[in-house]
């Protein structure tokens, strides 16, 4: 008897520990995947000086407009959670609009090679940033299922596991800024 009760526990505690351990790798993939869109935005960021400086040599009267993304830009980098993050985004995706929007009525402008650079690296770092965006939500989504399903479920609830925050985006900002001419 003291041996089936030794299996048994012996097994449950394998169990216990194969789902503990799943938990953990599906947890640090979802962070691997946020800091895969964390480094996408930071590209982003990057871009976005030389861009309002590009645009500046221009059209330098639309001060309004160049601090509206500087600023937009500042608060993405400040945000802290998802949801925040998220916010932020669209924020700066309306300001990016804006910029290029004013920049039409600049011909030189968009005849200028730099800001056809500049233009093209953002369109493919808004690309690189939809698909990372798509992967955290995907990681977050097999990870929020190991979290609320059973019996995985208990174990996530014992040893604190959390359901995350998938990152959304505002109907208004759900296509990329235009940035062709």
């Amino acid at each position: 008897m003291a041996i089936i009760i030794g299996v048994v526990a012996g097994i449950l505690l394998l169990a216990i520990i194969a789902i503990y351990n799943r938990l953990v790798r599906l947890r640090n993939r979802t962070d691997n995947a946020w800091s895969q869109v964390d480094v996408q935005l930071k590209r982003r960021y990057d871009l976005i000086p030389n861009l309002v400086e590009t645009v500046k040599g221009y059209a330098s009267h639309e001060r309004e407009t160049f601090e509206a993304v500087v600023q937009a830009r500042a608060a993405a980098q400040e945000a802290g959670t998802v949801e925040q993050q998220a916010e932020a985004e669209d924020f700066l995706t309306g300001a990016l609009r804006k910029l290029f929007a004013l920049a039409e009525d600049y011909p030189e402008l968009r005849a200028s090679e730099n800001f056809r650079n500049l233009q093209n690296e953002l369109s493919e770092t808004e690309d690189k940033i939809s698909v990372a965006r798509q992967i955290y939500n995907d990681t977050t989504l097999t990870y929020n299922n190991s979290v609320q399903t059973v019996p995985s479920n208990f174990i996530a609830g014992m040893f604190g596991f959390e359901v995350r925050a998938y990152l959304e985006v505002q109907d208004a900002a759900r296509s990329v800024p235009e940035v062709g001419f």
